[in-house]
């Protein structure tokens, strides 16, 4: 087939053809491949909300339940996705460390351990490719943070280098050969990646890696030096530093045109994989019966019960009233920012889930602290478009002269990244639609976004202003745009009829989208009375919940975390609340740590990620004991943030210093003697077990344990090992192994976990195994290992 291109259309198919898509070539019979987000859901090709995807619990969630068996079953669940959106290539999964707990990306990696992210990776890939779909771990390599990503350059020892950071990316690679990587942002010890010989060694000659190597978006710079690498292909297209300025480099002799071969190879390669070739077929797609409910068993087997004073599980038929507050409980997160972000058909809410589960309790509401100031747009069960009378809003674009550009439904009041192309010569934005508001009083409607707007209420101009954005922008849309609210009087049921102009800035980049958002402030009162009236409403009720958690500016694509600590007032809330009701559960909804200061005065407290969008069922399945808690910890979580180990993410003179070499996570924690808030592998059930034998037969470790409770569950079985006065810089202890082992009540489980060659060996210029012996822990965590024995090295 490469015999029968041209050099020019050769390397044509070697940048995409637009944002998503790769170029066709007839001439041997190559269709259109396209490339998707997300790591948890499927987007497809476009930004638009009525393109409805599932939206699966979050990697930390995944990465929480420590279940190989179910990472497969979730990448076969995407590749359904995949198959149904046309979609070739899913873009996942993420396989960075979380190196520091401030990351603002770790919600889309699974754990700061490198073996317990390799099982699951390699897990999802399988899932995938086995549908036919192809499988695309990112961001090759040492892409732990966000800060000046672009142009960061990470110095870290070879060694640190191949126990973490590659060995995240190993297994994947070298077991279920995944028919593309990405190669990250950053440099790696002076190199950027896209130029990196680390993308040939050990990815290709020593993993057998024989897939395509895409660029992240924007992230091949050059062209002779792209070329000599081992990259195949650049995104997003059709502009990029090769086209035309390849082809004069192959004519000059600066890159050799059997290089340009070998990566058309490498593509065809691909598209035989997927089907996208004359005469290949994909693998048929896994049938999926139910993706809702499997979003829904996700989130609640990565719910980590981190603290239960006797509370948890509540009795359903026993609960008259459950007093359900916070910013997050109504307006949940259930996926974490940027490329990973999905439009789900539906998104459950604690408050919803706890409603439906509880239909004969009083289930109230209270906002009690906001997460993150501004709007959460209007729902859209509560909106008609007024042209066709279908859900949704009617939004029309017109240029300067006052022609229509666009004019069509929207299902959603959020339109964030709206259009980019699609505007064309947009200069105004309306938005017209009928609201009927679920409860009365004051309400504050407003608008976010950038421009001079006005809002309307059944005819009357309640707000006119202008809205200066000077953040960041990203993909297309703005992320975070400033708001503005005005007080409107509201009555329960009664419709009014909304209507919003914004007149657009001028653009730096025509194909850059816009953001509009219609909505309403959840805070009707100052901070102390919001939380006073939280107070009351959980001294009133049988129970309370309280959800805390992170907000879109907080954990996010493009940005890392500044503080640990909860935005705004929500410690004060839940501080206020357990004194109001000893019966307080704080459910923390966010995508990686965040710091607990009263988690000794609450009854019990539940970790529970971005959960999808079943999130809001899942926890009431957990809350009432329909469903265990399976989750335990795959990352440490701190007490303080003075605590932590390794936590600046920051480049210094754009460089990001891994100075703490093998010493990252529950690594680094054991080492300097810290205590956590929750260590590595933490969490509890609703039942107990006894550790009650450990034996060794080669290198093949079997651990029986029982349930010693009165109902159902389940445990992760975790398996350290150790070398006390070993010559050479360890880790106290790493994880060598894990299983899940299931019983009931008065039964006994035993699981077999097989330690791999790998984990006894250290990098010094290869692969070492020092002689003599190691010990071998078996527990319930990082800090709490029972039983131990001891065992040869191989």
């Amino acid at each position: 087939m490469i015999e029968k291109l041209t050099l020019e259309q050769k390397v044509r198919l070697l940048t995409g053809a637009d944002t998503w898509g790769l170029y066709d070539e007839p001439a041997v019979g190559l269709r259109r491949m396209v490339l998707s987000d997300g790591p948890s859901g499927i987007r497809g090709e476009s930004w638009d909300d009525r393109e409805r995807a599932l939206n699966l619990p979050s990697a930390t969630a995944l990465g929480a339940t420590w279940d190989v068996a179910l990472a497969e079953r979730y990448g076969a669940v995407l590749a359904a996705e995949a198959r149904r959106r046309g979609v070739d290539v899913v873009l996942g999964p993420t396989i960075n460390l979380h190196r520091s707990p401030l990351g603002g990306r770790h919600f889309e990696a699974y754990s700061e351990d490198p073996l317990l992210t390799s099982r699951l990776a390699a897990a999802y890939v399988r899932g995938v490719q086995d549908g036919g779909v192809g499988a695309c771990p990112k961001h090759y390599v040492a892409n732990d943070f966000e800060t000046e990503r672009f142009t960061a350059d990470v110095v870290v020892s070879e060694r640190a280098l191949r126990e973490l950071y590659l060995a995240a990316f190993e297994d994947t690679v070298v077991e279920e050969r995944p028919w593309m990587v990405m190669a990250a942002y950053n440099s790696v010890n002076g190199t950027t990646m896209t130029e990196n010989a680390l993308l040939a060694s050990p990815l290709c000659d020593e993993w057998g890696f024989d897939g395509v190597v895409v660029s992240d978006w924007w992230a091949a710079r050059t062209t002779a030096e792209a070329g000599h690498a081992r990259l195949d292909l650049v995104m997003p297209g059709p502009d990029g530093p090769w086209g035309d300025a390849l082809v004069k480099a192959v004519r000059a002799g600066e890159v050799p045109e059997a290089a340009v071969d070998e990566k058309v190879r490498r593509l065809l390669r691909l598209a035989e994989r997927v089907g996208a070739l004359d005469g290949s077929e994909a693998a048929a797609p896994p049938v999926v019966a139910d993706g809702p409910a499997f979003a829904r068993e996700v989130a609640a087997a990565g719910t980590v019960l981190v603290r239960n004073e006797g509370e948890l599980p509540w009795d359903a038929s026993a609960l008259r009233s459950v007093a359900v507050i916070g910013h997050n409980a109504l307006a949940a997160r259930t996926q974490g920012g940027g490329s990973a972000h999905v439009e789900p058909e539906r998104v459950v809410s604690p408050l919803d889930g706890l409603r439906a589960a509880l239909p004969d309790a009083d289930v109230r509401w209270m906002l009690g602290a906001v997460v993150q100031p501004g709007i959460e747009p209007l729902p859209l069960g509560a909106l008609t478009d007024p042209v066709t009378g279908e859900p949704g809003i009617r939004l029309v674009c017109r240029d300067a002269a006052g022609a229509v550009v666009l004019d069509e439904n929207r299902r959603t009041a959020n339109l964030s990244r709206l259009g980019s192309a699609r505007l064309g010569a947009t200069t105004t934005l309306e938005v017209t639609a009928r609201y009927v508001p679920a409860s009365g009083g004051t309400t504050r409607l407003g608008v976010a976004g950038a421009g001079t707007a006005e809002l309307s209420v059944d005819g009357a101009v309640v707000l006119a202003t202008t809205l200066v954005h000077d953040g960041e922008e990203f993909g297309g849309g703005l992320v975070a745009p400033p708001s503005a609210t005005v007080p409107v009087e509201l009555a329960a049921g009664t419709p009014v009829d909304l209507r919003v102009t914004v007149e657009l800035p001028p653009r730096e980049n025509a194909d850059s989208g816009v953001t509009l958002v219609v909505g309403a402030d959840l805070a009707t009162a100052d901070a102390d009375t919001e939380i006073e009236r939280a107070a009351a409403a959980a001294r009133a009720a049988d129970v309370a919940v309280v959800v805390v958690g992170t907000s879109a500016e907080v954990e996010r694509e493009g940005a890392d975390r500044a503080s640990l600590a909860l935005p705004g007032r929500q410690d004060d809330l839940v501080r206020a609340v357990a004194a109001a009701n000893p019966r307080t559960v704080v459910v923390v909804n966010a995508g990686a740590p965040v710091l607990l200061p009263w988690r000794s005065e609450v009854a019990a407290v539940l970790l529970t990620w971005f959960g999808g969008q079943e999130y809001g069922h899942a926890l009431a399945d957990v809350l009432l004991g329909l469903v265990e808690p399976g989750g335990r910890l795959p990352t440490t979580w701190p007490a303080t943030e003075a605590d932590v180990p390794v936590l600046a993410t920051a480049p210094v003179e754009g460089r990001v210093a891994y100075d703490e070499g093998v010493h990252v996570g529950y690594r680094a924690w054991l080492r300097t003697g810290a205590e956590p808030a929750y260590p590595f592998g933490h969490g509890l059930g609703y039942t107990t077990w006894s550790f009650d034998h450990l034996a060794v037969d080669g290198h093949d470790v079997t651990v029986s344990v029982a349930n010693t409770g009165t109902r159902p569950g389940k445990h992760v079985v975790q398996v350290y090992l150790s070398r006390p006065g070993s010559a050479v810089d360890r880790p106290a202890r790493w994880l060598a192994g894990f299983a899940v082992a299931e019983a009931g009540p008065g039964e006994k489980a035993t699981v077999t976990v097989p330690l791999r060659r790998r984990a006894f060996e250290h990098w010094d210029g290869g692969w070492r195994t020092e002689p003599g012996t190691f010990t071998v822990h078996a527990g319930t965590s990082v800090a709490d290992l029972p039983l131990r024995a001891d065992v040869a090295s191989p």
